[in-house]
């Protein structure tokens, strides 16, 4: 039997889905009060401010990009086919907190954009250590990237012709780890 979940990821839930749906400036404390079924004292007890909520919202996306990133280091197809395939944009908690954070750096968070470039460099480290080329690295990360932009786009366009490809986008950064 699961429990409810706790007011507090309540409230960091909604702020997330509010973040990814509407953007920073619609992510009131009201209508995060609202979206999360809490009173507005409920939430300020467990966050005081808007810079509060943001801080715990980049907190949990640094815990789950570390332990992507622990996955992509020990998976053994490597961690640039790991990278590649795992940028389809499936709904994975990894993918709504990689958003809201992003709403936030798009709003000039200064502790999102950090967040997100820490990210970045991290899995590009990863890629560039296994390759050992920077120009392939850089170019198997621009792959995963694109995957998860058009993945995210809504219409079957962009999932349907991006996402169906994701083997021989796969094989293209075989070539590239091999310097073919």
């Amino acid at each position: 039997m699961t429990r409810p979940p706790h007011a507090r990821e309540k409230v960091l839930d909604a702020y997330c889905r509010l973040l990814r749906e509407d953007g920073e400036r619609a992510a009131t404390m009201e209508a995060i009060a609202a979206a999360a079924g809490v009173s507005k004292g409920g939430l300020l007890y467990h966050f005081p401010s808007k810079e509060a909520l943001a801080e715990a919202l980049i907190a949990r996306f640094e815990e789950i990009a570390a332990l992507g990133l622990a996955e992509m280091e020990h998976a053994e197809e490597g961690p640039a086919r790991n990278f590649v395939r795992t940028s389809v944009h499936s709904g994975t908690e990894m993918d709504h907190y990689f958003a809201a954070v992003h709403r936030l750096a798009q709003a000039a968070n200064e502790a999102a954009i950090t967040a997100l470039e820490s990210a970045h460099a991290a899995w590009l480290d990863l890629i560039r250590a296994e390759v050992g080329d920077d120009h392939a690295a850089e170019a198997i990360m621009l792959i995963g990237e694109g995957l998860y932009y058009h993945s995210t786009m809504p219409g079957s366009w962009s999932r349907g012709t991006f996402a169906a490809t994701v083997e021989p986008l796969l094989a293209q950064v075989d070539r590239l780890r091999s310097g073919a």
